[in-house]
Protein backbone atom coordinates (compact mmCIF):
# COMPACT_ATOMS: atom_id res chain seq x y z
CA UNK A 1 0.00 0.00 0.00
CA UNK A 2 1.77 3.41 -1.03
CA UNK A 3 1.79 5.64 1.34
CA UNK A 4 2.27 9.54 1.47
CA UNK A 5 3.20 11.44 5.06
CA UNK A 6 3.53 14.57 5.19
CA UNK A 7 5.00 17.23 7.86
CA UNK A 8 6.76 19.97 8.21
CA UNK A 9 3.33 22.32 8.78
CA UNK A 10 3.81 25.30 11.01
CA UNK A 11 3.07 28.44 11.58
CA UNK A 12 4.75 31.66 9.80
CA UNK A 13 5.26 35.20 9.58
CA UNK A 14 4.58 36.68 6.11
CA UNK A 15 8.01 37.14 4.23
CA UNK A 16 9.32 33.85 6.08
CA UNK A 17 10.10 30.29 5.19
CA UNK A 18 9.31 26.86 6.04
CA UNK A 19 9.98 23.37 4.64
CA UNK A 20 7.11 21.23 4.04
CA UNK A 21 8.40 17.09 3.58
CA UNK A 22 6.38 13.95 2.35
CA UNK A 23 7.94 10.62 3.48
CA UNK A 24 7.11 8.64 0.67
CA UNK A 25 6.32 4.59 0.64
CA UNK A 26 5.63 1.84 -1.56
CA UNK A 27 6.09 3.77 -4.53
CA UNK A 28 7.98 2.11 -6.91
CA UNK A 29 7.62 3.18 -10.50
CA UNK A 30 10.05 4.24 -13.30
CA UNK A 31 7.26 6.98 -14.44
CA UNK A 32 5.88 9.27 -12.27
CA UNK A 33 4.50 12.25 -11.05
CA UNK A 34 4.46 13.79 -7.63
CA UNK A 35 3.99 16.90 -6.04
CA UNK A 36 2.41 19.20 -3.65
CA UNK A 37 -1.45 20.54 -3.45
CA UNK A 38 -3.36 22.71 -1.14
CA UNK A 39 -6.78 23.38 0.35
CA UNK A 40 -7.50 26.78 1.90
CA UNK A 41 -10.76 27.14 4.28
CA UNK A 42 -13.46 27.39 1.66
CA UNK A 43 -11.38 26.82 -1.36
CA UNK A 44 -11.18 24.15 -3.31
CA UNK A 45 -7.70 22.02 -3.13
CA UNK A 46 -5.31 23.76 -6.27
CA UNK A 47 -2.05 22.54 -7.19
CA UNK A 48 0.97 24.52 -6.02
CA UNK A 49 3.87 22.06 -7.64
CA UNK A 50 4.60 18.81 -9.08
CA UNK A 51 7.95 17.11 -10.30
CA UNK A 52 7.98 14.02 -12.57
CA UNK A 53 10.48 10.88 -12.95
CA UNK A 54 12.44 13.04 -15.12
CA UNK A 55 12.87 15.87 -13.18
CA UNK A 56 10.69 17.88 -14.79
CA UNK A 57 9.25 20.75 -12.71
CA UNK A 58 5.46 22.53 -13.24
CA UNK A 59 4.29 25.43 -10.92
CA UNK A 60 1.59 27.77 -10.21
CA UNK A 61 1.60 30.70 -11.61
CA UNK A 62 1.05 32.18 -8.04
CA UNK A 63 4.11 30.43 -6.49
CA UNK A 64 6.81 30.29 -9.41
CA UNK A 65 10.24 31.99 -8.12
CA UNK A 66 9.40 31.32 -4.25
CA UNK A 67 8.70 27.97 -4.28
CA UNK A 68 10.77 25.04 -5.18
CA UNK A 69 10.17 20.86 -4.98
CA UNK A 70 12.81 18.69 -4.60
CA UNK A 71 13.21 15.00 -4.75
CA UNK A 72 15.60 12.83 -2.21
CA UNK A 73 15.26 9.67 -3.80
CA UNK A 74 17.96 7.77 -1.47
CA UNK A 75 15.44 9.36 1.14
CA UNK A 76 12.41 8.26 -0.97
CA UNK A 77 11.30 12.15 0.54
CA UNK A 78 9.68 14.88 -1.52
CA UNK A 79 10.05 18.21 -0.34
CA UNK A 80 8.93 21.88 -0.81
CA UNK A 81 10.69 24.71 -0.04
CA UNK A 82 8.59 27.14 0.44
CA UNK A 83 10.00 31.14 0.41
CA UNK A 84 8.80 34.89 0.67
CA UNK A 85 5.66 33.46 2.25
CA UNK A 86 2.46 35.36 1.89
CA UNK A 87 -1.01 35.21 3.90
CA UNK A 88 -2.57 33.89 0.72
CA UNK A 89 -0.37 30.71 1.58
CA UNK A 90 -1.85 29.44 4.02
CA UNK A 91 -3.50 26.35 3.61
CA UNK A 92 -3.61 22.91 4.28
CA UNK A 93 -0.83 21.37 1.76
CA UNK A 94 -1.14 17.85 0.60
CA UNK A 95 0.75 15.73 -0.90
CA UNK A 96 0.07 13.49 -3.81
CA UNK A 97 1.27 11.29 -6.80
CA UNK A 98 0.32 8.88 -9.62
CA UNK A 99 2.02 5.95 -11.43
CA UNK A 100 2.66 8.11 -15.14
CA UNK A 101 4.39 10.95 -16.14
CA UNK A 102 3.56 15.02 -15.11
CA UNK A 103 1.15 16.07 -17.81
CA UNK A 104 1.56 19.97 -18.39
CA UNK A 105 -2.23 20.46 -19.18
CA UNK A 106 -3.52 18.11 -16.33
CA UNK A 107 -0.91 18.14 -13.13
CA UNK A 108 -2.69 20.40 -11.63
CA UNK A 109 -5.99 18.48 -11.62
CA UNK A 110 -6.53 16.46 -8.16
CA UNK A 111 -8.05 13.35 -10.32
CA UNK A 112 -4.87 13.13 -11.99
CA UNK A 113 -3.51 11.67 -9.45
CA UNK A 114 -4.18 8.34 -7.34
CA UNK A 115 -2.46 8.78 -4.13
CA UNK A 116 -2.69 11.35 -1.46
CA UNK A 117 -1.45 12.00 2.04
CA UNK A 118 -3.58 13.36 4.88
CA UNK A 119 -2.15 16.97 4.90
CA UNK A 120 -0.60 19.45 7.03
CA UNK A 121 -1.48 22.97 8.07
CA UNK A 122 0.66 25.98 7.14
CA UNK A 123 -0.64 29.32 8.63
CA UNK A 124 1.27 32.46 7.21
CA UNK A 125 0.04 35.92 9.32
CA UNK A 126 0.83 39.33 8.34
Amino acid sequence: QVQLVESGGTSAQAGGSVRLSCAVSRFRYSRNCIGWFRQAPGKEREGVTVISSDGTTMYADSVKGRFTITKDNANQTLLLQMNSLKPEDTAVYYCAADPQDCSRQYWWRTDFYTYWGQGTQVTVSS
